[in-house]
């Protein structure tokens, strides 16, 4: 195995012998750089179609490339099921009971029969304990089950976040998540709305409003813009005629319903969408998030896919380029989600996918046991294909339908066709648009148990330990402060040239709250400058700051100052509630001239406080932006790696290529070379032979002793010997040249494989990053202001 592992080449089984039935010692190793023109998978029931992808996702873990994976079935959860110790008592928690009893055995005897199959298939595919180990260890597993609380929870109706800056500046395509969003709501909520329906195009016109402005818009808000828009038009239609309110009501209605539905606030839980952190572990790590949707109706699963399909697609637009695999989607049973006329939610993201992930080293994977109701105009984007048993003649013609238009012209239909009639259980045709021939292979043994679908309980067993239970946050500094301030109704009426400003209130619109009391803070406002022109950093952040104020010595100190949320343009200048009550302000505070020396203060504190803490890797020379996450960070810092690892081991085939072939054109020679002499030097014993006998045969049955034709023969079979004698010896030197050149091939191969190890080890291991901290230099702190504000509590 270490062979091939870390060099980029994903092992998926050896090559298989169709007229014998049984494969070969070849192993088929699939360049994972091919995987960023997408696959597709397709075989019946039976077909080792499940193992052969979980086979493929493992080896993308090993190799450091993250997965999320959408699981209609529940059959991926089986990857976290991996036993280094391969006993049967690892595997008993998680056999088949029905299956053992359909066996006839106890549940014991099943689960260490179970494990004695996966020890000799692991072993018969060339791996062992310390490769699962390795798996293992290589990645952080996590079941996702969106709606339920049997996995880990993630909140999808919580918010329906504003894309990327990059996909809000590009109108088609913020104006196709939109419209794919609206959809799937109105989906969920029993709503018949295509595209050009009123009801289609009032929801997008207010996510594709709300997202041009930065915002999300969560569920509750939707509703209620439905009823009062933000708008007075659509088109040049005003609001009333062109959806009057009164049927705008029945619409939020229906939409209130997906709010009262029973169990409904579990869409709410857990985990933001949020490709990213689905994709790596805060310190980088990589992830197989696996979705298992298979608990949620058919509405509710095109919903949830249709809006991770559209957030993993936003984040792949913010990505850098990259022709080395960076991430994987793989998508089990995509049948009902790419047909090929209808125009489900969940296909125009699919299908963008799959024209446009390459260019940033995203692989898409997409598996079907019905290859009748697939889009092949979208799957001919594809570069590789895995052809497994096929149930149906109809199924069978289909599919060569599909792969005549990726082969554009290289496939022999017939050749093709009488290969997927004879293939078995774990036997895959491999067509890859990079390779020159099609290859037929079985697929190796998995590392992860393949029992079969997981239960809820099953995955509430398996995930028990990840969920963490909820903690509130922590009360800022100056609410602490009001638990002690006496309040009273009338606002204080404070000196001119003292400038008031009034933070969010949280609990705005919530009508189970009492009117909020205001305690008075100082707050600072301002902008901070940070360069580093070695590591290109030129960046600035808005900082707005309260902190309390007292009667003491000392009114204010920044140093007991909070950062508040929020920019110093969303602070209002009046209170949001005319009923508030307000607590006593500080003498202090209604003095003037001491927000001069506050602000003063406020400027050299932030000089001396403020870091823009960076990270940087030497070896890359790579530095993060401001504001930019350890995991991210991370992440590029590994797709750098990677693209230079696959680059290096590129350059280091192409220089061996030629050399290689060289000597292995020789060494074909004189294996040709030996099969003519061998045939020559049988031949000439033979003829050897057969003269030497007919001059035996001639003196013994002739008239005379010695004729003169005897003689003859006898003169001619001596120098056949002659020559016979000359053959051998040709025959011997022939075979001593194949030796040496086969001994010559196996030492410039080790010798590659040893390059290429170097190469590898160059780049493994845990990368190392450095901390960068740079302060604001004289004049880079520009305070806006310092005033007093008012905090509701």
């Amino acid at each position: 195995m270490q062979d091939f592992e870390k060099l980029g080449l994903f092992y998926l089984g050896r090559e298989y012998d169709l007229a014998a039935g049984t494969p070969t010692a070849t192993p088929v190793l699939y360049d994972s750089r091919d995987l960023v023109t997408h696959a597709v998978c397709v075989g019946m029931t039976g077909s080792g179609k499940t193992g052969l992808c979980i086979g493929l996702l493992e080896e993308a873990l090993l190799d450091g490339v993250p997965v999320i994976a959408i699981d209609p079935k529940g059959d991926l959860g089986n990857m976290l099921l991996t036993f280094p110790g391969l006993s049967g008592r690892d595997f008993a928690p998680w056999i088949d009971e029905d299956e053992a009893r359909r066996a006839g055995q106890a549940p014991e005897a099943f689960a260490a029969e179970q494990a004695h199959a996966w020890k000799d298939g692991l072993a018969q595919s060339g791996q062992d304990a310390d490769r699962i180990q390795r798996l293992k260890a290589a990645a952080d597993f996590a079941i996702y089950t969106p709606g339920s609380r049997a996995g880990l929870p993630v909140s999808v109706l919580s918010s329906f976040a504003a894309p990327p800056a990059n996909v809000r500046e590009d109108a088609e395509l913020l104006s196709d998540r939109a419209s794919n969003t609206a959809t799937s709501v109105l989906a969920l909520a029993g709503v018949d709305g295509p595209p050009r329906s009123r009801e289609h195009t009032l929801l997008a016109t207010l996510f594709s409003t709300a997202w041009c402005a930065g915002k999300a818009l969560d569920l509750p808000s939707l509703i209620l813009q439905v009823q009062t828009p933000l708008f007075q038009k659509v088109g040049i239609l005003d609001i009333e005629s062109f959806f009057p309110q009164k049927e705008r009501f029945e619409l939020s209605l229906k939409l209130n319903g997906i709010l009262a539905a029973p169990g409904f606030d579990q869409w709410f839980e857990g985990e933001p969408l949020d490709p990213a952190a689905l994709l790596r572990t805060p310190e980088g790590k990589p992830r197989a998030s696996i979705f298992s949707i298979a608990h949620l109706g058919e509405t509710e699963r095109m919903f949830f896919v249709s809006l991770l399909l559209n957030q993993f697609l936003g984040w792949m637009r913010t990505q850098s380029g990259t022709s080395s695999l960076r991430a994987i989607l793989y998508m089990d049973e995509i049948a009902g989600y790419f047909p090929p006329v209808a125009n489900p939610p969940a296909k125009p993201p699919l299908l963008t996918m799959l024209k446009q992930a390459r260019a940033f080293g995203v692989g898409v994977v997409l598996a079907t046991q019905n290859p009748v109701d697939l889009d092949y105009k979208g799957l001919s984007n594809a570069g590789t294909w895995f052809l497994g048993r096929l149930q149906t003649e109809r199924d069978k013609a289909r599919v060569l339908d599909g792969l005549e238009g990726v082969a554009a012209g290289s496939l022999d239909r017939a050749e093709a066709d009488r290969i997927l009639s004879g293939l078995g259980k774990r036997v895959f045709l491999l067509h890859n648009v990079h390779e020159s021939k099609p290859v037929i292979f079985q697929t190796r043994w998995t590392m992860s148990y393949l029992r079969g679908p997981l239960s809820k309980t099953q995955i509430r067993s398996l995930m028990e330990s990840r969920k963490a239970p909820a903690t509130g946050a922590p009360a800022p500094a100056s609410r602490e402060a009001a638990t002690r301030a006496r309040s009273t109704n009338a606002r204080p009426v404070l000196p001119p040239g003292i400038e008031q400003y009034f933070l969010p209130d949280p609990a705005t619109g919530r009508g189970d709250v009492d009117a909020p009391t205001y305690v008075p803070v100082v707050l600072g406002a301002a902008r901070v400058a940070f360069t580093d022109p070695k590591a290109g950093i030129d960046t600035s952040k808005d900082l707005l700051y309260a902190v309390p104020v007292t009667d003491s010595a000392v009114p204010v100190e920044w140093q007991q100052a909070v950062e508040v949320q929020g920019t110093a343009s969303g602070l209002r200048r009046e209170p949001a509630s005319a009923d508030a009550g307000y607590a006593d302000v500080p003498a202090p505070a209604q003095q003037p001239r001491n927000y001069a020396a506050w602000q003063k203060s406020f400027s050299q504190w932030l000089s001396q406080s403020q870091r823009l803490d960076l990270l940087r890797h030497r070896a890359t020379k790579l530095t993060s932006n401001a504001g930019e996450e350890e995991r991210d960070f991370r992440a590029r810092v590994q797709d750098s790696l990677r693209e230079a690892r696959d680059g290096e081991l590129e350059a280091v085939r192409k220089k061996v290529a030629t050399k290689r072939e060289a000597i292995a054109e020789r060494l074909r020679k004189a294996e040709a070379a030996v099969g003519r002499e061998t045939q020559q030097a049988s031949q000439q014993k033979t003829q050897t032979m057969l003269s030497m006998g007919a001059a035996a045969i001639g003196a013994l049955l002739g008239r005379k002793v010695i004729s003169t034709g005897t003689l003859g023969r006898a003169t001619t079979a001596a120098r056949g010997v002659g020559r016979s004698m000359k053959e051998a010896d040709d025959v011997k030197r022939a075979g001593e040249t194949v030796t040496t050149l086969r001994t010559q091939l196996e030492t410039f191969d080790q010798t590659v494989r040893d390059e290429m190890q170097a190469v590898s080890a160059k780049y493994e291991g845990a990368v190392e990053l450095e901390q960068l901290a740079l302060a604001p230099k004289r004049g880079q702190v520009q305070v806006q202001f310092v005033g007093l504000g008012w905090d509701p509590q």
